[in-house]
């Protein structure tokens, strides 16, 4: 039994990360010079804070996920839908640093946070826990989203 509680663990942090790292690559290779030349908002962190904030999250992330599919609540359905969410956080940073498309990424931005919300209420009815480890997440993308439309108006 707890081999299976490891190797599940092991998949969903590969599949999570995996994810992380797409959009890692696509950052640091499309973000310059075009991110340096854009106009932000104060409150726009630095750059170093971006990695590891998102590390912790992609890791709570992660552990919410493997926890409600530990909760002996198999369903695949909410599996799916954390892998589609995957895909949506990934083609964030695809559509705003690769394609530099403000206004997209906004929309994606808008659909991350809905499927976040979405996994949220599932999770509550599943496992409290995994809802709280998803909170932090859910303020981060916010403030994306602020940080994104902000960064589209200015610009």
């Amino acid at each position: 039994m707890l081999k299976n509680k490891i190797l599940s663990f092991l998949l969903f942090l590969i599949v999570t990360f995996s994810a992380s790292f797409i959009g890692a690559f696509a950052t640091i290779n499309y973000k310059e010079p075009w991110y340096s030349l854009l106009t932000k908002p104060s409150f726009n962190p630095p750059d170093w804070v971006f990695g590891p904030v998102w590390t912790m999250l992609y890791l709570l992330m992660t552990i919410a996920i493997w926890k409600v599919w530990q909760s002996n609540f198999r369903n695949i359905n909410i599996v799916y839908i954390y892998f589609i969410h995957l895909f949506f956080n990934t083609m964030w940073s695809i559509v705003f640093f690769v394609f530099h498309n403000i206004l997209l990424a906004l929309f994606v931005l808008i659909i991350l946070i809905g499927l976040i919300l979405y996994l949220m209420m599932q999770y509550r009815k599943i496992n409290l826990i995994s809802f709280y480890l998803m909170i932090p997440y859910l303020a981060w993308c916010i403030f994306a989203l602020v940080l994104n439309f902000s960064i589209l108006i200015i610009n």
